[in-house]
C-alpha cells in the first residue's frame, strides 16, 4: 500500500471508528478496526494514527460541550474495546515469536485515572517485542515500588495527564530511582517539552506513544547520577492543609455565577481543580503552569454557558483566603491579569 492510498485509508477508517464510538456501537468500531487490519493498515498505524486520533477528537468534543460526560465515557469505553481487538489480532500475533527485548512496566501516576494514553504505550511496546507490566490506572507508589522490586523491569514508564498529580509523579520517579530502576515519564502533566519531567530528575522524558517506544528501542534508559532534586515551595504544604476549606469557598463562589438555566459546568469539580492547579503550580515554582490552566478553564466554562466573571471572582476569592503566601499570591495575580486581558 502506498503512501497516498494508506493516508485516505487511514483517514476513512478514523470517520467510521468516530462515528460507532460516538454512537456507542462497539460491534461498528470493532469492524471498522479488524477491517483495516485485514485492508493492509499495520496495527501500529490503526493504534497510533487512528485509534489515538479519534479519542482525541472526543476529548476536544466535551471541552467544547459538543458531547457530554457520558457520551464522552461511552466513546472512550468503545476505544479500548479496539485497541483489545487491534492487539490481539491474528495479523499482530506474527510477532509474539520475535525475542523479547527486555521488560517495562507502564503505570499511571497515583491519583491519575486517564489509563487511555498509557495503554496506547503498552500496547505498541507489546507489538514492537516489549515484555509490558501494564498497571493502569492510580497505581499508588508504594505498590508501584513493591512492584519494581519483586520484578526487576528494565525500565518505568510513569503516564501523568493532569497536572494536579505533578507532586504524586515527582514521588513515584523518585521513588523508582532510589531502587534503582530508570523511568520514562510522559504525558501533558509534564508539560509540552517535559520540562516538569527535567525538573523531577526523570532519565528520559517522552511527548507521545510513538516517541516512548522508539527511545526505548534505541535502548533502555540509563539511570542519571543523582543530584540535588526538585524541592517544592513550603507553601505548597500549607495549601495542601487548607485545601478542602480552599475547594469550599471556591465552589461557594462559583455557584453564585452559575447559571440556573441551560448548560452549566462541574462546578464542584471546576473547584477542586483550580485549587489541584494552584498547588501544583506552586509545587513546581511555575506560575505559568495555573495560567495556562486558567485560561482553558475560561474557555470551556464559556462553552457551558457559566459568566465570564465567575472564574476571576473565585481566583479573588482564593486570594482573599491566602495572606502570608506570596508566590500563591503571585501566581493568583499572573491568571488573573491574563484573564482580564
Amino acid at each position: 500500500m502506498n503512501d497516498g492510498l494508506m493516508n485516505d485509508g487511514v483517514e476513512r477508517y478514523e470517520e467510521a471508528l468516530w462515528e460507532a464510538a460516538l454512537a456507542g456501537d462497539e460491534y461498528a468500531a470493532i469492524d471498522a478496526a479488524v477491517s483495516a487490519l485485514d485492508g493492509g493498515v499495520p496495527a501500529e498505524t490503526l493504534i497510533l494514527d487512528v485509534v489515538a486520533a479519534v479519542q482525541a477528537r472526543i476529548g476536544q468534543a466535551w471541552a467544547d460541550n459538543c458531547i457530554t460526560v457520558a457520551q464522552e465515557h461511552t466513546a472512550t469505553a468503545v476505544n479500548e474495546s479496539v485497541l483489545v481487538v487491534a492487539a490481539h489480532h491474528a495479523a499482530t500475533r506474527q510477532r509474539a515469536s520475535a525475542p523479547v527485548k527486555g521488560r517495562i512496566c507502564v503505570a499511571c501516576v497515583e491519583g491519575e485515572w486517564h489509563t487511555f494514553p498509557v495503554r496506547l504505550l503498552a500496547e505498541v511496546l507489546r507489538l514492537r517485542g516489549w515484555q509490558v507490566d501494564y498497571l493502569g490506572a492510580h497505581v499508588p507508589t508504594a505498590h508501584l515500588v513493591v512492584h519494581v522490586h519483586r520484578t526487576g523491569p528494565g525500565a518505568v514508564a510513569l503516564s501523568s495527564s493532569i497536572a494536579t498529580h505533578l507532586p504524586a509523579a515527582h514521588a513515584s520517579i523518585t521513588a523508582c530511582q532510589a531502587a534503582g530502576t530508570p523511568v520514562l515519564a510522559g504525558g501533558p502533566a509534564f508539560g509540552p517539552d517535559g520540562c516538569y519531567a527535567r525538573r523531577f530528575g526523570a532519565d528520559v522524558w517522552a511527548p507521545d506513544a510513538r516517541a516512548a517506544a522508539d527511545l526505548l528501542d534505541r535502548g533502555l534508559p540509563h539511570r542519571r547520577a543523582p543530584g540535588a532534586g526538585h524541592q517544592a515551595d513550603p507553601e505548597y504544604v500549607v495549601l495542601d492543609d487548607r485545601g478542602p476549606v480552599l475547594v469550599r469557598d471556591v465552589l461557594e463562589e462559583l455557584s453564585r455565577h452559575a447559571p440556573e438555566e441551560g448548560p452549566r459546568g462541574d462546578t464542584a469539580e471546576d473547584a477542586a481543580s483550580i485549587v489541584g492547579y494552584l498547588k501544583a503550580a506552586v509545587y513546581v515554582g511555575d506560575p505559568g503552569l495555573f495560567t495556562s490552566f486558567a485560561g482553558w478553564l475560561a474557555q470551556m466554562l464559556g462553552a457551558r454557558g457559566v459568566p465570564a466573571p465567575a472564574l476571576p471572582a473565585a481566583l479573588d476569592v482564593l486570594a482573599a483566603r491566602l495572606p502570608g503566601l506570596p508566590h500563591a499570591q503571585a501566581t493568583l495575580a499572573e491568571a488573573r491579569a491574563t484573564l482580564g486581558a
